[in-house]
């Protein structure tokens, strides 16, 4: 019996190679066999467990010893390294026998031989786990679809190591050879042409070339004489004619001035005249008010000191009750939780499923027994159709109870019935909060009712 389960899958996801309409997968436990048989031991514990579904559409792999269990991805380069040769020795070992059974007279082990070719082959890197150092192959003897077989089986495990580029430094010539350099070839410097700009860069001064002086000897011209007669015969208008503006400029703005300062005396109203103010009256404090007042009709009685009142004593109000848990509910004691027990789930227990039946317009009707997280379910649905199908549970590291079946339930009717995997998780006063999933992702909510013990 298979010890853990490394991997599951689909058929219909790959592709099944074989030999002569015979594949590898039909053929997957004889195979297993044969090997130990030939004491072929690494080999045959180097290839998972196939154990398919009742439809026969789905497979689990099942590691075929007890160990740690480590993917390839997530394998350090030395333990893929190490694994890597244990693959390869098996692989030697397999084409030897491979070659034996092929130059043997019988039928069937030439056809042993044709379908061992093909046993190695796995759809890729993902389906290879480590199961306590040692490589165990998932889907073996099968290929992802619109590929074909390998001609190096092992070759996806393969790492090539690309080798890094070198890089190599030139070193510098130092000083003196510089120089030796540039004293033995002194016309080899190439000059270096530039094109012209359309416009300089840079501007440099030209150094200015002074000339010697030379000795000019003036002729003596006659200075002009400036005409001071006719600028003093001019300087007199000045006076005359700042005068003869201001006589003009007077009466005009004189006039302007007087007439935006009258009109707003003109329109201005007349202030009213005060008028005097005769004091008012006053009256005596001795007059009377017109409305006399009316007597108080009330009886009027001598006042008493009343005594206080005893207090009344104050009511405690007691806590809300506590929600009340429903009779016989499936409880998920902390207690047990924290230790994993699941002592709790022993027992007879009805399943209400939130699901009409299509034939008598009612849910159908679902039992699980229960003892020490083995047991079975028995489901009635449309014209009393019994299904029953063997059941297990386990609790998760997070709490969470599960509820699983192997396959879909076996009906008297000779059909399926797909049956949910339920998942319950503690709510208030722990009463368990349970929910159905079914193929398709459909989940339905389910109430668990303790018939007996």
């Amino acid at each position: 019996m298979a010890k853990t389960l490394l991997r599951s899958g689909c058929l219909d996801d790959f592709l099944a190679l074989g030999e002569n309409g015979q594949a590898v997968f039909d053929s997957a436990l004889q195979i297993r066999e044969t090997l130990r048989l030939r004491k072929l031991y690494a080999v045959a514990d180097s290839l998972a467990i196939p154990q398919p579904n009742d439809e026969g559409d789905r497979v689990d792999w099942y590691a075929p010893f007890e160990g740690s269990v480590l993917s390839w991805a997530a394998a350090s380069d030395e333990q893929r390294k190490k694994a890597l040769r244990y693959l390869d020795n098996c692989q030697a070992n397999v084409a030897t026998l491979i070659q034996r059974c092929q130059q043997a007279e019988k039928t069937a082990i030439q056809l042993f031989g044709s379908l061992l070719a093909n046993t190695l082959q796995f759809p890729g890197s993902q389906h290879v786990y480590l199961v306590d150092g040692k490589p165990v192959i998932t889907f073996w003897g099968f290929v992802n679809l619109n590929q074909g077989a390998r001609e190096d089986v092992l070759d996806c495990l393969r790492v090539v190591d690309v080798p890094e580029p070198r890089i190599e430094f030139i070193p510098e010539p130092t000083l003196p050879e510089i120089a030796s350099v540039v004293a033995d070839k002194p016309a080899a410097v190439k000059a270096i042409v530039l094109s012209e700009p359309d416009e300089p860069l840079v501007y440099t001064a030209q150094p200015r070339v002074v000339p010697e002086p030379e000795t000019i000897i003036a002729e003596a011209v006659p200075a002009p004489q400036p005409p001071a007669a006719k600028a003093k015969s001019r300087l007199w208008l000045l006076p005359v004619a700042a005068a003869a503006l201001a006589l003009i400029a007077t009466p005009v703005a004189y006039k302007f001035l007087a007439t935006s300062a009258v009109q707003p005396l003109a329109v201005a109203k007349a202030a009213p005249e005060p008028q005097p103010i005769e004091p008012a009256v006053i009256q005596p404090l001795d007059s009377a008010p017109a409305a006399a007042v009316e007597k108080s009709t009330l009886p009027l009685t001598e006042a008493a000191v009343a005594a206080p009142s005893a207090p009344e004593p104050a009511v405690e109000q007691a806590p809300a009750a506590a929600s009340a848990v429903a009779k016989n509910a499936l409880v998920l004691p902390a207690d047990a939780l924290k230790i994993g027990s699941t002592k709790f789930l022993n027992g007879a227990w009805r399943v209400m499923i939130d699901v009409k039946d299509p034939i008598t317009g009612k849910p159908p009707t679902l039992r699980y027994q229960i003892a020490n997280n083995k047991g079975s379910a028995r489901l009635v649905h449309g014209d009393n159709v019994v299904c029953k199908v063997d059941v297990f549970s386990g609790l998760q590291s997070s709490g969470t109870l599960m509820i699983k079946t192997r396959g879909s339930a076996r009906c008297s009717d000779g059909s399926r019935y797909p049956m949910p995997e339920i998942s319950c998780k503690p709510g208030d006063n722990g009463v368990a909060e349970c929910s159905g999933r079914y193929e398709g992702d459909t989940v339905v909510p389910m109430t668990f009712k303790k018939v007996s013990d």
